[in-house]
């Protein structure tokens, strides 16, 4: 009998050491012992090296998603008559490493402070190919965008129009802008992840962008490239960024009567699969659609199709990552739920909110599935939790392990490779896992794990030699 706690969407598999293609990286596998590899590197192998929790990124599952994301959106902008770039959104997962795959891919990316900045800057990628983002991006972050000679800088509110032009008339420089606008659709997502709602802090009201347009052309220093939306995150369906373009491409006809307007970027958000029951509309698909509503919003204002951009990082970086985790306690849970009494399985890990928020934040949903062995035992309803002093300190909320789960089994959770480092912390003073890459076998440390002296070190109250 179904356990009364599980979730509807959540459906018992044939085989709980399947891994669902849709859900783990490309060359995840299982191994003839029945232990989960990834890039040719076994999970124990590399906690062995490593250490638990680790965060472990599938290079050539990330590469290959970097240049069938930018052959998807180029197609279909070639089919009407036009261009796309892509800006890889840099927020989801960055190291100089991970750079240097986007600038080899072709990509550009986009960065929203001076710390992302740099970390750009010193792989080595031309400043043209990067896009500076940010609702409040200081002085000295524009001062050093410029400097860089940075593709484009976005504005994202009156004031930043008057702070970019001082700054490139300081720098006897002109700089490339895109206006970032609200244009009040509404994604079908998470309230947090939704980024065009009439009351947040991101953007210019449609209604006021006539105004802000004029303003950014009074200036000299500033070359006008176009309207910029970002409608929200893990979006799975096309029909929001459509209705964001045509009401983007509405005032955009009308801008055209002062000048040019070369561009409309249209953002990222695009979604990715991290249970069975996530079905995102496939992003060539995605892409074909959204921009074929562009091409016939155009026709119908009688304009010329613009050159498109997007945004994607978490489509890009997502599906490549996983977490392996160590278990370590475990204790079951009797629940009355309506009435009925249940039984939950809570599973303790070595890690949790500190080095993945999202399941805390955002109430996101995961997988799991142990990594140092496969199991034929029957499933059983559980919850994979971290070792982290809040009852919200949850990793999994709703996993089908095998009952046979035991402590120093390790776990493995997929699609982590957004946002999990990006928003790790430091919380009840946990030192962050190493990022490392595997390829064909090989594996390479992209940020090395945290020890405690590197977090006392930062303490000016400590003494050396005192722990």
């Amino acid at each position: 009998m179904k356990n009364p706690l599980t979730p509807n969407w959540l459906e018992t598999p044939p085989n709980l050491s399947e891994l669902d293609p849709r859900i783990w990286p490309r060359t995840a596998k299982r191994n003839e012992r029945g232990e989960l590899s990834v890039g040719g590197q076994t999970a124990s192998d590399l906690v062995r090296q490593f250490g638990s929790p680790l965060y472990v990124v599938d290079q050539e599952d990330f590469e290959s998603r970097l240049m069938s994301t930018r052959r998807a959106f180029s197609d279909a902008a070639q089919k009407i008559g036009t261009t796309a770039k892509c800006y890889y959104a840099s927020k989801a997962l960055l190291t100089t490493e991970v750079v240097r795959w986007v600038d080899q891919a072709g990509l550009s990316i986009d960065v929203s402070t001076s710390g992302e900045l740099a970390v750009a800057l010193a792989a080595g990628i031309e400043g043209p190919r990067i896009g500076l983002h940010g609702n409040n991006k200081s002085l000295v972050e524009i001062g050093r965008a410029i400097s860089a000679g940075v593709g484009a800088i976005v504005i994202d509110s009156e004031l930043e129009i008057e702070r970019i032009a001082s700054v490139a008339s300081a720098q006897d420089k002109v700089q490339a802008v895109r206006l970032r606008v609200n244009t009040g659709v509404h994604a079908f997502t998470h309230e947090y992840l939704a980024t065009a709602r009439e009351d947040q802090k991101f953007g210019i009201a449609l209604v006021d962008v006539p105004d802000m347009v004029e303003k950014i052309r009074s200036h000299s220093q500033l070359k006008f490239l176009g309207l910029h939306s970002h409608i929200g995150s893990q979006i799975f369906v096309v029909d929001g960024f459509i209705a964001a373009a045509e009401r983007l491409l509405d005032v955009h006809a009308k801008l055209l009567a002062g000048g040019d307007v070369p561009e409309l970027n249209l953002g990222g958000g695009f979604g990715i699969s991290y249970t069975q029951a996530d079905r995102p509309l496939p992003l060539d698909e995605m892409a074909g659609r959204i921009t074929t509503a562009v091409a016939q919003k155009c026709e119908q204002l009688g304009i010329p199709v613009p050159a498109l951009a997007f945004e994607p990082g978490r489509v890009i970086a997502g599906p490549a990552g996983i977490t392996i985790y160590s278990v370590g306690t475990l204790k079951d849970v009797q629940v009355t739920d309506q009435g009925t009494a249940a039984t939950r399985k809570y599973v303790s890990v070595d890690g949790g909110m500190s080095d993945n928020i999202r399941s805390a934040l955002y109430e996101a949903e995961y997988s799991a599935t142990i990594a140092s062995r496969s199991s034929d035992a029957e499933a059983t309803l559980s919850r994979v939790v971290g070792k982290h002093c809040e009852s919200g300190d949850i990793v999994v909320r709703h996993a089908l392990l095998p009952a046979d789960v035991s402590v120093n089994d390790l776990l493995a959770v997929p699609a982590t490779g957004a946002y999990c480092f990006s928003l790790s912390s430091n919380y009840n003073y946990l030192p962050r896992p190493a990022v490392i890459a595997v390829k064909g076998g090989s594996v390479k440390v992209l940020i090395r794990a945290e020890t405690e002296r590197d977090l006392l070190g930062r303490d000016a109250g400590y003494e050396p030699g005192e722990a």
